[in-house]
């Protein structure tokens, strides 16, 4: 399997995308802001198929998008990003633009495909460095603001009472998202974002370990969900998206009952 350069480059960049997801969908869970995440990754699919319509890349197209709609979204508050039904509503008129600028692309059927359904095996080299360069981004800036973010999360009163600038942060942080949901379509699709952006973090917040071993363990249990993926896929010939979606299911699923057997 290894033998190949586009595997090679395929376990690479689930590395870097889950390494992203695992922390930022902690705190997302974490927030109660899952819905955000599924706003935003449609908003990235306009973006994607406007670039692909004007002959950009769709990455620097879902990248914008997706970073354009998190910070007005953090902008305006809990008013809006709090409210299912705007961002429903959001998230419809986006998919809407998406199948309009899809209806111009008659040349692109595949691209469109890749872009609701993931196609890890086909990330280029320069897409690997594209890549690495938002890991490493995101990483650091969720790093720096990891104690004023979980203090922010937890208590949000009290945070704002000791000078924390809560909108600030929620600008910042769905920023955050938007950038590592912009990475996570490049594996699951548009359509199956949830996949590793939720499923580990809500795993490891069940099992209500300390935060610093929890956001650990997301990166470590996304890596183990992608790359399972990709080596189930590699031999039944099934989509990479399918098997991340259905190991991330079973380990949530197996965690929820080992709690009910122990009494947790």
């Amino acid at each position: 399997m290894l033998d190949y350069d586009f595997m090679r480059i395929a376990f690479c960049a689930a590395f870097l995308v889950a390494a992203v997801c695992g922390p930022v969908g902690w705190f997302l869970v974490l927030r109660g802001q899952t819905f955000a995440s599924h706003a935003l990754s449609h908003v990235g699919f306009a973006g994607a198929t406007g670039a692909l319509l004007l002959g950009f890349s769709p990455l620097s197209g879902m990248t914008l998008g997706a970073l354009s709609a998190g910070v007005l979204m953090g902008f305006a508050g809990e008013r809006t990003a709090g409210r299912d039904v705007m961002i429903g509503l959001v998230l419809s008129v986006a998919l809407g633009l998406g199948a309009l600028f899809l209806h111009f692309l008659t040349h692109a059927a595949s691209a469109a495909t890749a872009l609701l359904f993931g196609d890890i095996l086909g990330v280029s080299r320069s897409m690997l460095l594209w890549l690495l360069a938002l890991s490493v981004s995101c990483l650091a800036v969720l790093a720096f603001l990891s104690r004023p973010l979980l203090f922010a999360s937890l208590q949000p009163e009290l945070a704002e009472a000791k000078g924390v600038s809560i909108r600030l942060l929620d600008v910042i942080f769905l920023a955050l998202v938007a950038l590592a949901t912009a990475e996570c379509a490049q594996i699951t699709g548009i359509l199956l974002v949830f996949t590793l952006m939720v499923a580990p973090a809500a795993t490891l917040l069940r099992m209500g370990l300390a935060p610093l071993v929890a956001l650990a363990g997301t990166i470590l249990l996304a890596v183990a969900e992608a790359w399972g993926g990709l080596v189930l896929s590699w031999y039944t010939d099934a989509p990479t998206s399918f098997w991340i979606a259905l190991i991330g299911g079973i380990v949530f699923l197996l965690t929820c009952g080992a709690q009910r057997l122990s009494g947790r």
